[in-house]
């Protein structure tokens, strides 16, 4: 998502972002950095009492012993575009036999 961005997104699991306090992770949650992607998102919960910004200070923190499981769980509710759609449409109906449909080959992933 941050492809384009500069700067860069930090590594969220690198230690230049683990090495902040979870206060610092909580003022940049809820202020954003300026002149970066990086909007703020203060107030923004159901009560805007900052909550929801001390439950991503948690994940940040989860991030770097995050298992394969629950990687691969987070991964399914990832927001797909139309591509990515057809593209499983397309493995779902192959692996129940169903034949490839002309000009449908599956794209070749290096």
């Amino acid at each position: 998502m941050g492809h384009g961005l500069y700067p860069k997104p930090p590594d969220l699991r690198g230690p230049r972002t683990q090495k902040l306090s979870d206060g610092e992770l909580f003022w940049i949650i809820e202020n954003g950095v300026r002149f970066t992607g990086m909007p703020a998102f203060g107030g923004m919960g159901e009560h805007g009492n900052g909550e929801d910004s001390w439950k991503l200070v948690r994940f940040i923190r989860h991030l770097p012993q995050l298992t394969m499981e629950e990687r691969m769980e987070m991964e399914r509710y990832n927001p797909k575009g139309p591509d990515d759609r057809t593209e499983e449409q397309q493995e779902e109906d192959f692996l129940k036999g169903g034949a490839p449909q002309p000009g449908s080959a599956l794209p070749h992933h290096h």
